[in-house]
C-alpha cells in the first residue's frame, strides 16, 4: 500500500508523477540500453541484427517489471536486474545487451532523461505563473495599500507594485532554470571508473551517439559516476523557487487575517469547510500547503550537496539518498508552483479594507513625506527628522489625527500652509514611480518572454 502522500495522491501533479512512476524509469533506462546497442552496431562492434533485436526488445510490454523484481530478490542488484531480464528478452542477441559499460552508465543518463522532461514541465509552470502575477500586476498598478516593514505601517504602495516585485523574483528563476541546463542535463557513456576501457577503440564515438540519439549532452568527464554537482545545482535552485513560492504565500497569508483583512485565498462558500470545530474559519490552507512543501524541498538540498562527496571514483552513498532527493524536489516544486499559480489567479483582493487600513495610524505614516516637504522649504533634515518623530508620539499617546499635531505646531506652520500639510499627508501625493516601475517591469517581462520563444 502507498505510504507517502505523493503516493497516495495528496500532493503532485499527474503530468509531473508519472515521470517519476517505477515504470517510467525502467523505461528509461531500457532507452539507455537500446541506443547503446544501436551506436555499438553504427561503430561496427555488433551486428546491425542484433542491435534491431535489443531496440526492439527494449520495452516494458517485452521486459517485464515483475521479472525484472524476480531477479533481483535473487542477485540483490537492480541493474544487472534488468540488463538479465532484457538479455533473456532478446534470446540469441541478448549476449549484445549492456556491452562494455557500468551500472551508472544507464542511471546517470537515465536520470537526465527523466530531469529533462522534469525540468521542462518546470519552466512552463513557471512561465504560467510570470503571466498571471504581470495580469495582476498590471490590473492593480493604483490600487493603493500600505507598505510595511518589520511588520508595521512604513509607507504607502500599490498591490500591483508588490505583484511586479514577484514577477522579476520568478523571471530570475526562468533565468537560473534555462542557465543550468546544459550543466544538469547531462548523460555518460564511460564505463567502470570512467576510462571507457571497456568500450575499446569507438568508445568516445559510441557515448557522441548514444547522447545524440537520446538528445542528451555527454558530461566533460566522469568516473564511474556523473558528478553530482550536477544535481546538486538543480535541487538548490529548485530549493529557492521553493522559498520564494513560501514568501508570496507568506504575505498572502499574513494579509489574510482579521485584523488586516486585505486579500484572501478563494472559498468555495457552497461546500469548503474551514474547521473541524469551528465553524466560522476560512483558512488560508493553500498558502499554508505552499509553505509547508517549500520546508521538504529546502531539506532536500543538504542531502543533495552532501552528495557531491564520493569515496575515490564512485561509492553507493547517492543511490539511495537521489531515489528520494531527485523525485521529490520536482514532484513537490511542480506541484507548489501549480498550487502558487491558482491561487493568484483567484484571489480576492478588498481595496476598500486596503484604504482602511492605510488610515489606522491617523495620518502617522505620511511623517516622511511632511519631513521632504519641510526640507524642501528650508529646514535642516536632521531636524525635520526629530521634529516628526516627537509629533507622531504626540499624535499616538494623545489618539488624536496627525494632521491636528501638525496644525497646532509653529514650526511646522512657519514653513508649510494647510494646504501643504494636507497635500503631504494624502497618500495618493506620495507613490513615488511605483505605477511606473510596474509599467516598466511588465514591459520588461514581456520583451524576455519573447526572446524566450525566438530562442
Amino acid at each position: 500500500m502507498p505510504v507517502l502522500p505523493i503516493d497516495t495522491g495528496r500532493y503532485g501533479t499527474p503530468e509531473m508523477k508519472i515521470i517519476f512512476e517505477e515504470e517510467t524509469r525502467v523505461q528509461k533506462m531500457l532507452d539507455v540500453e537500446a541506443a547503446l546497442a544501436w551506436a555499438h552496431a553504427e561503430v561496427g562492434n555488433i551486428s546491425k541484427k542484433d542491435a534491431e533485436k535489443v531496440m526492439a526488445t527494449a520495452l516494458l510490454r517485452h521486459v517485464k517489471l515483475n521479472r525484472i523484481k524476480e531477479i533481483e530478490r535473487e542477485i540483490k542488484h537492480d541493474i544487472t536486474s534488468l540488463v538479465r531480464a532484457l538479455a533473456e528478452a532478446c534470446g540469441s542477441s541478448g549476449g549484445c545487451v549492456h556491452l562494455g559499460v557500468t551500472s551508472y552508465d544507464i542511471v546517470d543518463t537515465a536520470n537526465a532523461l527523466q530531469l529533462k522532461e522534469a525540468m521542462q514541465i518546470i519552466e512552463k509552470r513557471l512561465e504560467d505563473f510570470e503571466k498571471t502575477l504581470m495580469d495582476k500586476a498590471l490590473r492593480h498598478k493604483e490600487t493603493m495599500m500600505m507598505g510595511r516593514t518589520h511588520g508595521q505601517h512604513a509607507l504607502p504602495i500599490t498591490l500591483g507594485f508588490k505583484f511586479a516585485v514577484w514577477t522579476r523574483e520568478i523571471s530570475r528563476h526562468m533565468q537560473r532554470l534555462k542557465q543550468c541546463e546544459d550543466r544538469v542535463l547531462v548523460g555518460k557513456i564511460s564505463g567502470a571508473v570512467g576510462t571507457q576501457a571497456g568500450l575499446g577503440e569507438h568508445a568516445m564515438k559510441i557515448q557522441e551517439l548514444v547522447m545524440h540519439r537520446l538528445g542528451l549532452k555527454a558530461a566533460d568527464i566522469s568516473t564511474q559516476i556523473v558528478q553530482r554537482d550536477h544535481h546538486a545545482e538543480l535541487v538548490c535552485l529548485l530549493g529557492i523557487i521553493s522559498s520564494s513560492l513560501d514568501n508570496f504565500a507568506t504575505e498572502i497569508r499574513e494579509l489574510q487575517r482579521p485584523e488586516i483583512g486585505e486579500m484572501f485565498e478563494s472559498f468555495e462558500t457552497e461546500k469548503q469547510v474551514g474547521s473541524s470545530t469551528m465553524s466560522h474559519k476560512r483558512n488560508p490552507e493553500l498558502c499554508e500547503r505552499v509553505c509547508g512543501l517549500s520546508r521538504v524541498v529546502r531539506g532536500l538540498v543538504v542531502p543533495a550537496l552532501e552528495d557531491i562527496v564520493t569515496w575515490h571514483e564512485r561509492d553507493l552513498t547517492q543511490s539511495s539518498a537521489e531515489r528520494f532527493i531527485l523525485p521529490e524536489s520536482c514532484i513537490l516544486t511542480d506541484y507548489i508552483l501549480f498550487l502558487m499559480n491558482s491561487i493568484l489567479a483567484n484571489l480576492r483582493v478588498d481595496e476598500e479594507r486596503m484604504l482602511k487600513n492605510i488610515e489606522i495610524t491617523r495620518g502617522r505614516s505620511m511623517s516622511e513625506a511632511v519631513m521632504i516637504a519641510l526640507a524642501m522649504k528650508g529646514m535642516n533634515r536632521q531636524d525635520a527628522h526629530e521634529l516628526l518623530r516627537k509629533l507622531t508620539i504626540k499624535s499616538e499617546v494623545e489618539e488624536r489625527d496627525f494632521k491636528e499635531i501638525l496644525l497646532e505646531n509653529k514650526l511646522v506652520n512657519e514653513k508649510l500652509s494647510r494646504r501643504e500639510i494636507e497635500d503631504a499627508l494624502n497618500p495618493k501625493h506620495y507613490l513615488g514611480t511605483a505605477v511606473e516601475q510596474v509599467e516598466l517591469m511588465v514591459k520588461k517581462t514581456e520583451e524576455e518572454r519573447r526572446m524566450r520563444v525566438v530562442d
